[in-house]
């Protein structure tokens, strides 16, 4: 048998909702998931031996510890220098940011690091879209999901 609210209990219901500061939900991030689009780009041999890890990078840069603009930089720059130096293939190492879901600050929420999620965009804009052919995810062997294959255009 349920027992009836009584009017004060009522109220003192009321104005606890109406006073509480409610938490948003913070929904359970995704995986971000490399698109590998751009490696269509390059013939299917070049692409296989990137897949297998046989390519060694002629130039490499770590962007661990930056900040978001600070890495957008010097990632434009190294692609800039390393197609002056005739590079054809570089690494570009992201880390693989904070697998862990934290309770705490709402940085460490996500799943995957900043720069991880942003260096795919940045490569797919117009002023580095305009230096690369292509790139993938690096083999095991050279960072795996922490890095990312750049293939760079040939210097006109």
């Amino acid at each position: 048998m349920k027992r009836k609210t009584t009017e004060d209990e009522r109220k003192l219901f009321q104005t606890h909702v109406a006073t509480a500061i409610l938490k948003p939900k913070v929904s359970k991030p995704t995986a971000v998931k490399i698109t590998r689009s751009k490696t269509g780009e390059l013939d299917g041999n070049t692409a296989e031996k990137l897949r297998k890890g046989q390519l060694a990078p002629g130039a490499r840069v770590d962007l661990h510890g930056m900040t978001e603009s600070a890495a957008h930089r010097a990632l434009h720059s190294f692609l800039v220098r390393a197609q002056n130096d005739d590079v054809r293939l570089v690494l570009v190492i992201t880390g693989v940011g904070n697998p862990q879901a934290h309770e705490g600050a709402e940085w460490m929420r996500t799943l995957h690091g900043v720069l991880k999620e942003m260096v795919p965009r940045w490569l797919n804009e117009r002023d580095c879209a305009a230096l690369t052919s292509g790139w993938a995810r690096a083999h095991r062997r050279h960072g795996g999901d922490g890095a990312l294959y750049v293939y760079l255009r040939k210097r006109k």
